[in-house]
């Protein structure tokens, strides 16, 4: 694996700050923070630190409070998610605080919010549970464990390809025809999940962790998908969106014993030709499925039930 256990990790650009200031909110709901224009328009939420150690969304959710950002139209929501695992971060192991006990990108289903487990996530998951389903549109920021160049990730509805792709940044797509399949993430709950349903919802990873244009970008996703809905202007500044490249999820490998491996080192978007062996696992081998092959994601440790890595094929680009 590459950056194994017990690695290093010292190219801090990106660190926590305090969040007691944003804990109130002004919702009812620690940490979740609302405001009206008052006028008709879509209920926008922007989400930070779905994972605990995945600081650029924090960095975004931070500027929008900060600096007063108000919509002129609809409702604009701003949430901080799992700041248990955000509270629990640790220079020395920092790819532990990504979370406590559970996946809180997992667990959006009726079986995990309505079931008899408990955990830090589950409990955060069913308290910010009204704040997902009353949003028209969210936008979920996360980050990378390696440094690859930023991508979309949402599900193969129309609404959510037409926004991602008129938004523009990032310029690379991950789409799920079928849903990620592991779970529920956020941006499948509820009314987003269903397949009729008009409204968009995204993931933008926006970099690695650490690295301080990850929360740049953050932000200036943020503002983007606010213009793209109407609540705040577009910034003259920005500087148009450059060719889209789209990628099909074909399936999510799931780890099955602590032993897996690449067959070659990798930190993501490294593309196989049919029938080319990606990892093992155990007796099993992992093989491209198509030419063309596009892995992304790929898992840092190897933990039996976690993602291994996500294989996709090209589709078509702009």
């Amino acid at each position: 694996m590459h950056n194994p256990p017990g690695a290093a990790f010292t190219d801090f650009e990106l660190l926590p700050r305090d969040l007691a200031p944003y804990a109130r909110g002004n919702t009812g709901i620690p940490y979740v923070h609302r405001f009206d224009s008052g006028r008709p328009g879509p209920h926008v939420l922007v989400n930070a630190l779905t994972h605990g150690n995945e600081f650029c969304g924090m960095v975004a959710a931070t500027h929008l409070l900060d600096t007063a950002v108000r919509p002129k139209v609809g409702t604009l929501t701003v949430s901080f998610a799992n700041v248990e695992a955000y509270a629990s971060f640790d220079r020395q192991d920092p790819f532990k605080s990504r979370m406590l006990v559970h996946n809180l990108n997992r667990v959006w289903s009726k079986q995990w919010l309505e079931g008899g487990e408990d955990s830090p996530e589950l409990r955060r998951a069913r308290e910010l549970r009204p704040v997902a389903a009353a949003a028209d549109h969210i936008l979920d920021i996360h980050s990378t464990a390696q440094t690859v160049d930023p991508f979309w990730v949402y599900p193969g509805r129309t609404a959510n390809a037409r926004a991602a792709l008129a938004i523009g940044v990032p310029g690379i797509h991950l789409v799920m025809p079928k849903g990620m399949g592991t779970g529920t993430p956020l941006i499948e709950h509820g009314r987003h999940g269903e397949a009729n349903f008009d409204g968009v919802a995204l993931v933008a990873e926006c970099g690695q962790h650490f690295a301080r244009a990850s929360g740049e970008l953050a932000t200036e996703v943020a503002l983007r998908f606010l213009a793209h809905f109407g609540l705040i202007d577009a910034d003259p500044a920005w500087q148009a969106p450059g060719p889209q490249r789209r990628y099909e999820l074909i399936t999510a490998v799931l780890v099955k014993t602590p032993e897996a491996r690449f067959a070659r080192p990798v930190i993501g978007m490294e593309t196989f030709a049919a029938g080319e062996l990606i990892a093992i696992d155990g007796s099993e081998e992992v093989r491209a499925p198509c030419n063309d092959c596009t892995i992304f994601m790929p898992i840092r440790v190897a933990i039996p039930g976690r993602e291994l890595v996500y294989l996709t094929r090209p589709l078509s680009s702009t």
